[in-house]
């Protein structure tokens, strides 16, 4: 019972730090998205960091692959209206299965060129 406690509190304090922590800086398996950079600018928004890893090691790749995101570069046209209106990020990002994307600085936190 105690190494099980232990275990979710190292795993809670693990995810929050990983949510807190900014500006962010692309790892290894991370995915830059700034296809939309225009409109990110006009918003007053940074690149978004998606951390890959941090995903991956929680769900299995058919959890997104193809079932929410189509694998193949630009096929994905991904607004913030779909992400709160349920589709793509926002099929888990609504609050209930996780987080809901009310902090732009969550994602949008990528600190490169």
């Amino acid at each position: 019972m105690k190494k099980r406690v232990l275990s979710i509190l190292l795993f809670a304090g693990f995810a929050l730090g990983a949510i807190f922590i900014t500006p962010s800086f692309a790892e290894y398996g991370d995915i830059v998205l700034n296809s939309k950079s225009e409109s990110m600018k006009d918003a007053g928004v940074k690149p978004v960091l998606f951390p890959h890893w941090f995903h991956r090691i929680r769900f299995k790749c058919k959890v997104c692959h193809e079932d929410i995101f189509v694998l193949k570069k630009g096929a994905n046209d991904i607004t913030m209206g779909a992400i709160m209106g349920g589709d793509f990020c926002g099929k888990c990002h609504n609050g209930l299965i996780a987080w809901e994307p009310l902090y732009c600085d969550r994602c949008h936190s990528y600190e490169g060129n």
